[in-house]
């Protein structure tokens, strides 16, 4: 039940100019505005406004020569976050980079300085990477196994910790009468060699003012949830419903749990597609508008790299033909998982399957009135579901407005949802610690 010291954590899901597959051909959007840094600056600004506690951004190695689910990626996360994070203050800047794709060293670095220029703002949504395009941008002909992608991942973030790590909090003297740079006692080598990583350290920049950003994941099969419950200080999760929603919220609670962390310090938050009306027939109206204008082929195209089975031919109006085994699956799994179960548990056929997709990819989408989708967000918060939400404008940044002139209101007069901050740090944001450095 909700407390003065438990509240809503919300992060605002940055993408192009809306999550719906179809965002981009509505009159409320401006497809030109998914290339426009000042596109973004104004929705970091406008969710910093209503405290929220982040924005987050996706991200992937690979273009889609179809598309894929509209505008999704444009800039690079590090080059975007910098830039929002020189017109905000507060907000907590969330950015995904790939264990797969890329060195320790490297990624080290990258997120201390935007942990660094932001004053204390920055996560790491860590991912594994699954699609065999983005391993054939990366000198291979196809990606890794599941189950070594994890084993990668978790080395990964060892070594990435340690780095964080290797300059103690003081180390820095800034001395001028001495001459005294840093008291080179409290710099550490790290000196890990590991089956996948060599690295000597330390890292070239003193420790960020977080001690490590805020590491975040997404991964919901069960190689992801064992490394989020080692790992994982808020993951971000799909489930279509209230009780798929608790059974994953228990069992991720539990794992973090037996791997010797306290689980109220891992945050879960669903992702949530906000389509509003100002009255219920109002919100199916727009719903209806987006799902018109999905292109079916492209739609097909995408689900069938997702499902690894070509629908190319397969009637629109017709479920689903039988689909491969999940070990059969190499790539992310537990999205496999949720299309395979919608599709049998809704009972939908291909044309209904592209069409709940698009908007949201899998995540749920709420089709109401605000107090309707007020109802939901406390629902599954005050029924052990959810610690907070992925808020995914359909639109943006119209729905993002909507939600919150019309949503935010009511969470605040049910004490759900908090006035303003309470810290700077994006750690603060979230009620969690600054972890000590391991020399200290």
């Amino acid at each position: 039940m909700p407390t003065a010291d438990r509240q809503l954590h919300f992060n605002l899901f940055l993408m192009g100019v809306g999550h719906h597959e179809a965002a981009w051909r509505h009159p409320r959007t401006d497809p030109a505005d998914a290339g426009d840094i000042a596109h973004f600056q104004r929705l970091a600004q406008a969710a910093e406004a209503a405290s929220f506690d982040s924005v987050f951004l996706a991200d992937g190695v690979e273009a889609r020569s179809d598309g894929g689910w509209g505008l999704i990626s444009t800039f690079e996360p590090f080059t975007l976050l910098a830039a929002i994070a020189a017109v905000t203050s507060r907000i907590g800047l969330i950015g995904t980079v790939s264990t797969g794709y890329s060195e320790p060293y490297n990624l080290a670095r990258q997120f201390a300085s935007l942990d660094h220029i932001s004053h204390g703002r920055a996560g790491w949504n860590i991912v594994t990477s699954a699609g065999e395009r983005s391993a054939q941008n990366f000198n291979r002909t196809a990606n890794q196994e599941h189950a070594v992608r994890y084993q990668r991942a978790d080395e990964f973030l060892e070594v990435t910790t340690a780095l964080w790590d290797s300059w103690e909090d003081d180390a820095l003297v800034l001395d001028r009468a001495s001459g005294a740079f840093a008291d080179q006692a409290r710099v550490h080598d790290i000196d890990h060699v590991g089956t996948h990583f060599q690295v000597r350290g330390p890292l070239n920049i003193p420790r960020s003012p977080q001690g490590h950003p805020l590491l975040v994941q997404a991964g919901s099969s069960d190689s992801g949830k064992d490394f989020a419950a080692r790992w994982a200080e808020a993951v971000f999760t799909a489930q279509q419903t209230l009780a798929e929603g608790q059974a994953f919220y228990a069992d991720l609670k539990r794992r973090a749990a037996a791997a010797g962390r306290d689980p109220a310090r891992v945050k879960i938050l669903p992702g949530v597609v906000p389509v509003l009306g100002s009255t219920e027939a109002e919100a199916k109206e727009l719903d209806r508008e987006l799902d018109e204008l999905i292109s079916p082929a492209r739609a097909v195209g995408v689900l069938s790299s997702v499902l690894g089975v070509d629908l190319t031919d397969h009637p629109l109006d017709e479920p689903l033909p039988p689909l491969p085994p999940l070990t059969a699956i190499n790539g992310a799994k537990s999205r496999f998982e949720l299309i395979r179960d919608l599709a049998e548990r809704d009972r939908l056929t291909l044309r209904q399957l592209v069409g709940r997709l698009g908007g949201g990819r899998g995540h749920q989408v709420v089709v109401g009135t605000p107090e309707q989708l007020a109802d939901h967000i406390e629902t599954w918060f005050t029924q052990g579901a959810a610690d907070g939400f992925n808020v995914m404008p359909p639109l943006l940044p119209s729905g993002l407005d909507d939600f919150i002139e019309q949503v935010v209101p009511l969470l605040r007069a049910r004490g759900l949802f908090r006035d303003g901050y309470q810290g700077r740090t994006l750690r603060e944001h979230y009620g969690l610690p600054r972890p000590a450095g391991r020399w200290a």
